[in-house]
C-alpha cells in the first residue's frame, strides 16, 4: 500500500490517519491467517462513515488473496444515534451527549431535559403548527428502543399535530427509559455477584489474582 493510494482513499492527512486506517485492515484480516484458523467469511458491523476502510481492507485482501487465500471481508452498515444535542453521534468524549447503561434514573432524567427535540419557538406556536417530529432525538431514542408500533405512533401524531408539548412528552415517556435502566442495573448487580463467587471459586484467596479478576469484571 503505498502513500498515493492512501491519499486516494483518504485525501491529504496525516500519517496518524493512515496508520490507524493500516492497523483497522490488519484487526479485520488477522482472523483469516493460518495461526487464526486460515481463511474464513469476515462480517464487520459499522458505520457508514467506515466504508472507505472496509474498501481499503478488501483492497489489501484481493493483494493478498494468493499468498495467504484471503476472502474479501464483508460489512453491514448501520446507523447510529444522533448525540443527545443533535449535532452528531454518540461519543463517550462528551457525556452528557450519550445515555448509557450505568447512568442513574435521575442522570438519566438530567440528560433527557436537555434533549434536542423538534419544538418550535413557544408553546403557543407548537399548539398550531406542531412539532418537528423528525428533527427529535427523544422520538428517535423511543422508537428505536421502547416504544411498540401503537404507541410511537400516538406519540408521533400527538407531537406533530400539537397535542403535546415537547416537555410533556418526555414527562409522559421518561419512566419506560428509567425501568428500563433500573432493571437493567439490578440484573447487573446480580450476575456482577455470581461472577465474584465463581472468580474467588477459581483463583482462591490468592490477594493479586482476586484483585486483577475484579478489575476485569
Amino acid at each position: 500500500i503505498t502513500l498515493n493510494t492512501l491519499e486516494a482513499v483518504y485525501g491529504h492527512q496525516n500519517l496518524g490517519l493512515y496508520t490507524a486506517a493500516l492497523i483497522q485492515a490488519g484487526d479485520i484480516l488477522q482472523p483469516q491467517l493460518e495461526e487464526f484458523g486460515g481463511p474464513k467469511h469476515i462480517l464487520v458491523p459499522v458505520g457508514v462513515d467506515q466504508d472507505p476502510h472496509i474498501r481499503l481492507t478488501r483492497d489489501i485482501a484481493a493483494k493478498f488473496q494468493e499468498e495467504h487465500g484471503f476472502i474479501l471481508p464483508s460489512a453491514t452498515y448501520h446507523r447510529f444515534f444522533r448525540a443527545l444535542n443533535g449535532e452528531t453521534k454518540m461519543s463517550k468524549r462528551d457525556p452528557m451527549s450519550v445515555l448509557t447503561l450505568n447512568d442513574s434514573p435521575e442522570l438519566a432524567e438530567k440528560k433527557v431535559k436537555n434533549i434536542f427535540t423538534g419544538g418550535r419557538a413557544t408553546a403557543e406556536e407548537q399548539r398550531k403548527l406542531g412539532a418537528e417530529t423528525w428533527k427529535c432525538v427523544w422520538f428517535e431514542l423511543m422508537k428505536f428502543h421502547f416504544l411498540e408500533d401503537d404507541d410511537l405512533q400516538t406519540m408521533y401524531d400527538d407531537s406533530l399535530k400539537g397535542r403535546i408539548l415537547c416537555g410533556e412528552c418526555k414527562a409522559k415517556y421518561l419512566e419506560r427509559l428509567q425501568g428500563f435502566l433500573e432493571t437493567h442495573q439490578e440484573r447487573k448487580k446480580k450476575m456482577r455477584a455470581k461472577a465474584e463467587k465463581l472468580l474467588e471459586a477459581c483463583v482462591g484467596e490468592a490477594p493479586s489474582a482476586r484483585a486483577k479478576a475484579r478489575k476485569k469484571l
